[in-house]
């Protein structure tokens, strides 16, 4: 728990850091850059208003300002009281031989000035300064910006960090929870105050939790179903095999008995062995698919079961060249264990419809409650009379691998089976 906390805690103060230290680039480098070129328009404009008011007698004006002025008339220079004050240069030639343009820059003994030149009838007027002007409105930008700019980075700082540590407390309650998530007595509320991932994600592992319960019991109760439908044979088997240790039945009614409950027991056990490869057949997607006519596997599984209830009229009603996938084996095994349920609830009649599109086996048996119809083909899962088996669980997943389903369909009198397509 706290690894976790802590690993969080150390990335968002290293995401702070950073953000930090682009706001201090920013401030400091960024920012003067982007404010230079609108200063120096501002600065343009700014040395361009007084030029109207120079005359050649620019001497007798007392500028005083941070501007300095050259007024040039038949090539010959004047200069206001203030010129040297602001230009550290001797001669003033130096500095209108860089003035080559209407208004711009230049560099002069390591400082940068502005001016901005007016032409008028051979008379040039020029506006000069230093860059004095840009420095401090930077300068008071940066001032003014940067307190603003901090409190606000500290207040989204202050949020964020809020933000996370609600986020590091709800993580440590999934993990909490998915600590205890076979412990009955933890308290496993999904908190409905925030709906978002989080939320959706808690959602997630409290559903995975109930699978995981529902399976766990699922689980218990198949280990003892299985157990009480293994048991049955066997107690059958020993207490005749005791019986006839002490004379109290003769050996040869014994021996059908026996014989007839070791077969039972080798069916259950090898039904379990193919649910199992279907099991292992389905996570590898190793299964071969071709085309089969259903009708003769179906006929053959008919042939077999006629013999055991002789009682029973089969009926099969088979339309031309069925052609569905698979194989032979797969849909024997399919009508196999659909008539091996048939067989023990089926009153007088076992009717098949075998069509191109669907394959209908019929019983007159007793309706099956509702109650038990949702977990039929679940692997001994309590059905029909207290009966527990494999046989509806093998044909479901079975006909699923070679991509349809089955239904069951109450009639009026009796049940149906349907086997149709996947759509």
């Amino acid at each position: 728990m706290r690894h976790i906390k802590s690993r969080l805690s150390r990335q968002l103060l290293s995401i702070i850091t950073i953000v930090f230290g682009v706001f201090m680039i920013s401030i400091g480098i960024l920012l003067p850059n982007k404010l230079k070129p609108l200063l120096e328009r501002s600065l343009y404009e700014y040395l361009q208003q007084p030029l109207d008011f120079i005359d050649q007698d620019i001497g007798t004006n007392k500028i005083t300002t941070e501007i300095a002025y050259i007024y040039v008339y038949n090539d010959i220079a004047q200069v206001s009281e203030n010129f040297y004050d602001i230009i550290s240069v001797d001669d003033i030639n130096r500095v209108i031989e860089k003035i080559d343009a209407k208004y711009g820059k230049f560099l002069l003994s390591g400082k940068e000035y502005y001016y901005y030149q007016s032409r008028e009838n051979y008379i040039k007027k020029i506006a000069i300064t230093n860059d004095s002007y840009i420095v401090d409105a930077t300068e008071n930008a940066t001032k003014h910006f940067f307190p603003i700019i901090l409190i606000t980075m500290l207040v989204t700082t202050l949020i964020i960090c809020v933000w996370c540590s609600n986020v590091v407390r709800r993580i440590e309650k999934l993990k909490n929870k998915i600590d205890h998530i076979d412990d009955n007595d933890y308290n496993h509320n999904v908190d409905n105050s925030n709906d978002d991932e989080i939320r959706s994600l808690e959602f997630a592992i409290e559903d995975m939790r109930v699978s995981l319960k529902n399976q766990e019991e699922y689980r218990n109760q198949m280990y003892q179903n299985i157990s009480h439908d293994f048991k049955t044979p066997l107690t059958v088997i020993k207490s005749y095999i005791e019986a006839v240790s002490d004379g109290a039945i003769d050996e040869k009614n014994a021996l059908l008995v026996i014989n007839e409950q070791a077969n039972k027991l080798e069916q259950k056990v090898h039904s379990l062995l193919y649910l199992n490869k279907l099991d292992y057949i389905k996570d590898l997607k190793v299964i071969e698919i071709s085309k089969v006519n259903v009708s003769e596997p179906i006929m053959a599984s008919v042939e077999k079961f006629k013999i055991q209830r002789k009682d029973i009229k089969f009926n099969v009603s088979v339309e031309k060249n069925p052609v569905y996938q698979g194989s032979f084996d797969a849909w024997e095994t399919v009508s196999d264990n659909i008539l091996a349920n048939f067989i023990r609830y089926a009153d007088t009649e076992i009717k098949v419809t075998v069509k191109k599109k669907e394959i209908i086996f019929y019983n007159d048996g007793p309706n099956i409650d509702e109650d038990l119809l949702e977990g039929i083909f679940v692997p001994f899962r309590k059905g029909i009379k207290g009966q527990f088996g494999l046989g509806l669980s093998i044909v479901k997943k079975t006909l699923k691998l070679l991509g349809y389903d089955i239904f069951i369909k109450n009639n009026k009198k009796g049940v149906s089976f349907i086997i149709r397509g996947i759509k």
